[in-house]
């Protein structure tokens, strides 16, 4: 995957998995919290993949 790619569904999976977390607040639903905290933090390492791809690409292209 590209980075772009990477950062892309990380912002997906950041965004469904606070809208998931808020509503298992307002529902009381523990499980359904718990699940957007999970997708929000592997939407956070995504991200943070995609960013530490185009820093190694502008070192490589740096030699």
């Amino acid at each position: 995957m590209t980075s772009t790619t990477d950062k892309l569904k990380g912002k997906y999976n950041e965004t469904v998995g606070k809208a998931k977390r808020e509503t298992g607040r307002t529902l009381d639903d523990e499980e359904l919290q718990g699940e957007g905290e999970l997708q929000n933090l592997k939407g956070k390492a995504e991200s943070t993949k995609g960013k530490v791809k185009d820093k190694l690409k502008d070192l490589v292209d740096r030699s």
